[in-house]
């Protein structure tokens, strides 16, 4: 039997491809309308907006296709946008019709009491008995802003493809459907490590066998009202700096406030006393980034980034050994990667243009899941904000966001404390002033500051706050927020919770706090202060000062739900 894939040309489809040669099996590629014909076995991994979906598929002749080959009766597996075309329509899209074959329209979530995207691992409760290897007791990866509500009172025709269900704050929906020879998942498999890979591994043993169809009587489709508390995780992210050292070998490394050079004591002569003053030395070199990847994977790591904080700044598209550094790590890591450095509209040394569109499908391409844009996105901000707020559809995160989905962006922000005398100042940000704590460090306390965004590295200031940055690249279209901070940057003093909590109460993304962890209290901290959906840290696990396992474990001790 012959096993395909089907890339409908927008996402990355290079991770399912990884897992499936992982689990031994041969498969090739949808490239014609007439392999359909050939295909017996069928899976459409994809990530994006919905409209996307069905406009590249139509514009490549491959929708007809598509919908004859699952009206024949061969198994399909739909991951995410994979699954949402089956459905009628998408809010994300009105106008644009799906598949049609399950009678609903996807809606988005509510954003008034939780994060959307709803982004990060959750649990699937299957309804009829599982042959799949799905389990309550797993955790999967999801992430995506619409769902098809399970409501089997007001559409049971919908209900009946119900295949497990997720609840995420008191909105339960459908996580995976199953009728006939159609299978389809909301959440990736092929990132939702040895539980995902499971499933996968499950469906195409049953494909090839001939058992794909459900039980010939379903269970009856009773309304699932939502828990008090869902099964949603807070994540543990590892990161990686990458770039070149001074040999030009790309390696892991960690700045003290985005320093990333080691200090060396040089002697010096001043007339006739030798002194020894601080030099810039190597590059601090803490691993190979395939290396360590594969290590944080393996160590329980939700996630992970990949910050190439050089080498490819003017020419991102021909730097082979970056692009060779993410498809290596993600045949090894089945959790989301992140990408960044680099994603903006470039020029090559020959002249030829490149989108910022185009430099992210590159990185999708080869394995990554999401793109981290820094001072692209603040300069993005200060246009719309001197326009008066309006759009021109022409910055990163617009065009990528468009293309691949919201979930797809994640803004990375780089702020440091501006002290202000608290008494006077009347300044344009006093709506964002932190105040010292009394409790708090001794050097803080009875003082003031506003939190001002930098670009290039932190080396140069912008008249942007970080709440005008983070609600403003919400605005453009971005997913998710990654929050650093200069001044805690290598301090292991612990997150600033403060500038935490002030972006987390301005957006209704997702925020990961980055810059400062120390110890595993530092997590829980962070977690229980301000509510933020993820925490980063990089040093103290490259040096392995702290490791996951001990952050999972800390943080179940405090109540905190993770995978």
């Amino acid at each position: 039997m012959a096993l395909f894939l089907l890339d409908h040309g927008a996402g990355n489809v290079q991770s399912l491809a990884n897992s499936i040669r992982k689990l031994g099996y041969d498969f090739s590629w949808i490239s014609s309308p007439d392999d359909f014909h050939k295909a017996s076995i069928l899976v459409f991994p994809g990530q994006g907006a919905f409209h996307t979906a069905i406009e590249c598929l139509t514009e490549r002749g491959l929708l007809e296709p598509l919908y004859n080959y699952i009206q024949s009766g061969k198994p399909y597996f739909g991951i995410c946008i994979g699954m949402q075309i089956l459905f009628a329509s998408s809010a994300e899209s009105p106008s644009t019709l799906g598949l049609g074959l399950i009678p609903c329209q996807m809606e988005r979530f509510d954003d008034t009491t939780k994060p959307v995207p709803h982004m990060g691992w959750n649990t699937a409760d299957p309804i009829d008995p599982d042959t799949l290897s799905i389990s309550s007791s797993d955790h999967y990866y999801f992430v995506h802003s619409y769902r098809a509500k399970y409501d089997p009172e007001k559409n049971p025709v919908a209900a009946m493809w119900a295949h497990s269900t997720t609840q995420y704050g008191q909105e339960v929906f459908v996580s995976t459907v199953r009728k006939g020879n159609v299978f389809g998942a909301q959440f990736h498999p092929e990132k939702s490590g040895v539980a995902g890979l499971t499933v996968i591994d499950a469906w195409i043993k049953q494909s090839l066998a001939g058992h794909t169809h459900t039980p010939t009587e379903p269970s009856p489709r009773i309304p699932r009202p939502p828990k008090p508390q869902h099964s949603f995780t807070r994540r543990i992210i590892a990161c990686m700096d990458v770039r070149a050292n001074d040999e030009g070998d790309l390696i892991v490394t960690k700045g003290d406030q985005y320093d990333v050079r080691e200090k060396s004591l040089t002697p010096v002569p001043l007339s006739n006393i030798t002194a020894a003053v601080k030099t810039a030395g190597a590059v601090r070199n803490l691993g190979k980034p395939v290396a360590l990847a594969a290590r944080y994977f393996e160590s329980g790591a939700d996630e992970l980034c990949l910050l190439n904080i050089t080498s490819f700044r003017h020419s991102p598209l021909q730097d082979q050994p970056m692009l060779a550094v993410v498809r290596a790590a993600a045949e090894r890591v089945f959790v989301p990667l992140t990408i960044g450095g680099g994603i903006k509209d470039t020029v090559d040394p020959d002249g030829t243009k490149r989108s910022a569109v185009e430099v992210a499908g590159a990185y999708f391409r080869v394995g990554a899941d999401k793109v981290s844009i820094g001072s692209e996105a603040v300069y993005a901000v200060e246009k719309v904000r001197a326009a008066g707020g309006r759009l021109d559809g022409s910055s990163a995160i617009e065009t990528i966001s468009k293309v691949y989905g919201s979930q797809a962006v994640v803004v990375s922000i780089d702020p440091k404390r501006v002290y202000v005398d608290p008494a006077t100042y009347d300044g344009p940000y006093k709506d964002e002033l932190v105040h010292g704590r009394p409790d708090g460090p001794e050097n803080e306390r009875g003082k003031a500051w506003w939190y001002q965004c930098t670009v290039s590295g932190g080396r140069e200031a912008r008249p942007v706050s970080v709440v005008q940055l983070a609600q403003g690249a919400q605005i453009l279209g971005a997913g998710e927020i990654l929050l650093n901070s200069i001044d805690r940057d290598g301090t292991g003093l612990g997150f600033d919770r403060d500038l935490i909590g002030l972006v987390k109460r301005a957006v209704t993304i997702p925020v990961v706090a980055s810059s400062g962890a120390g110890t595993k209290e530092h997590f829980v901290d962070v977690f229980i202060e301000t509510g933020v959906e993820a925490a980063l840290a990089a040093g103290i696990f490259h040096r392995e000062e702290v490791g996951i396992q001990e952050v999972k474990l800390a943080s179940r001790q405090a109540g905190i739900n993770v995978r």
